[in-house]
């Protein structure tokens, strides 16, 4: 992108081009790849090719997506561990790279061809702004904070590998890819010199696996009370806290029509019966949960718990509600009294903490952007993730800005770019920048791409516990030695099972 003023990195027109000609990618991937890279043509053909192959493949030049071309070389490919990726090198590359951790989880046996592809056609504003975008689909899908962190950093491996090594690199991370960036900052790039030079960390869900969900469990069982469909009376009986029996057949559309039964939520309030109106009112006021990602919450209480209780940790139970007075319905003694109460099972809070909760033990510059009203990764999780710093001593290498935006998959890209410009001066020049600082620095950025500057630089975030019922007494695993994380490790070598 031309502009007056120089790049955020001081460089422009660097060699964009892989320092070696590459083997095309075997026919059926490179199809799938190609297709998605073009834009929505993608063929029934492709999608049924056959996406179990884990066979590694080289990064193969593709075309890029729409609004890259004619700006950048992309290549797609496939790592040995199974997980499909896309790059792109800017011509007027930086010499810097972002390797991108995108969020979730996707639920799925196996690594999406599309994901990584998808995500590069939304990320282009970091490959405009002149940095190499490096984004892994993961091994699979379902949840596993450090299974996504490790293929992260398997993607910079061989980003060098291919392309050389970048002058400064950067780690990305959205929503759960928020908690994911972190985590590859923590295992990878902890110390001075390590391969990461910074982090920005936008809309994360930064509250860690352990009580970062808290407030969804408080949904499931909030939700049954009052609407006991979710099982239905008729139908196998299981606890809440797995989100799902293993075995259930139920879809996303099966659960909406549920909750549409119980809430009338798809439907305008003229429309919803009484009952309707007060189970919505009741579960919206109680749980706190926006009514506009209120299916979205529930999906995730259901189908990621599942994933999680029963895919990632053998059955056993994270959860607990133990002790939570629930507040704010017509009443509350009656819900108190009536709500499914369980515990957790300590050694899946250990292993489930180990591989998502956050240690603050941060070396480098990291940089946060989150939506005031973020309807989904509520902005209290940069409370939690400042305390967590604070505990290690590492609150200064953290600076944390907020925009008065209210989606949560995507922010402004003038902010986006204006953010990673601000995260490379600070690491370049070691001058920190303020919330007030990248208020008067975004105009410059609106000016190319037109998307507004929302940022709110005297905003605080309340405290986590103001937000999420606090669990009396709750497990919370602490910081690991080396030994006891080599112990743990053992599960899938990375983290949660795969």
């Amino acid at each position: 992108m031309d502009r007056t003023r120089p790049s955020a990195s001081g460089i422009r027109n660097g060699p964009g081009l892989p320092r070696r000609r590459r083997t095309a990618v075997a026919a059926g991937v490179a199809g799938i790849l190609l297709a998605t890279l073009s834009g929505p043509a993608a063929t029934a053909t492709a999608s049924a090719t056959d996406s179990a192959s884990a066979t590694a493949s080289e990064p193969a030049a593709v075309a890029c997506p729409a609004n890259l071309v004619g700006k950048a070389t992309c290549h797609t490919g496939r790592s040995a561990d199974g997980a499909y990726y896309a790059i792109a090198v800017p011509k007027n590359w930086n010499r810097s790279l972002v390797v991108h951790a995108h969020g979730g989880p996707d639920l799925g046996a196996e690594s999406d061809p599309y994901r990584s592809t998808g995500d590069l056609e939304r990320w282009s504003v970091m490959v405009e702004e002149g940095y190499a975008w490096a984004g892994s689909s993961y091994r699979r899908g379902g949840y596993g904070t450090r299974m996504a962190a490790a293929d992260t950093e398997n993607l910079r491996r061989l980003f060098v590998e291919e392309f050389g090594t970048p002058k400064r690199t950067y780690v990305h991370g959205q929503s759960w890819g928020g908690d994911v960036a972190a985590k590859v900052v923590e295992t990878y790039g902890a110390g001075k010199h390590g391969p990461y030079d910074g982090a920005l960390l936008t809309n994360g869900v930064l509250g860690g696996g352990s009580r970062g969900y808290d407030y969804r469990v408080d949904l499931r069982v909030v939700y049954q009370y009052y609407c006991g469909n979710h099982p239905r009376p008729t139908e196998p009986q299981y606890p809440l806290w797995e989100g799902l029996r293993a075995t259930s057949a139920m879809t996303s559309a099966g659960l909406g029509a549920r909750l549409q039964e119980c809430t009338g939520s798809e439907s305008s309030p003229q429309e919803r019966t009484a009952v309707q109106q007060r189970n919505l009112d009741d579960i919206l006021a109680v749980t706190g949960v926006p009514e506009r990602t209120l299916e979205s919450h529930l999906r995730f209480a259901t189908f990621t718990f599942r994933d999680i209780v029963h895919n990632r940790l053998g059955g056993r139970n994270p959860f607990s509600n133990q002790g939570v007075r629930y507040s704010g319905s017509h009443d509350d003694k009656a819900l108190n009294a009536g709500v499914e109460r369980f515990s957790a099972d300590p050694t899946a809070v250990r292993d489930l903490s180990y591989d998502s909760d956050l240690t603050g033990k941060v070396g480098i510059p990291v940089l946060t952007l989150h939506a005031i009203d973020d309807p989904t990764a509520f902005v209290e999780h940069e409370s939690a993730y400042r305390d967590s710093l604070r505990g290690a001593g590492r609150e200064r290498n953290l600076v944390q800005s907020f925009s008065r935006e209210s989606e949560h998959s995507g922010l402004s890209d003038s902010e986006y770019a204006n953010s990673i410009a601000a995260l490379d001066s600070w690491v370049r020049t070691g001058h920190k920048p303020t919330p007030k600082s990248l208020a008067a620095s975004c105009p410059a950025f609106d000016a190319d791409y037109g998307t507004g500057c929302f940022y709110d630089p005297d905003f605080h975030p309340g405290a986590y516990a103001s937000k999420v019922n606090p669990r009396p007494g709750g497990l919370r695993w602490p910081a690991m030695t080396s030994g006891q994380e080599r112990s743990w490790s053992r599960i899938d070598g990375v983290g949660i099972a795969p």
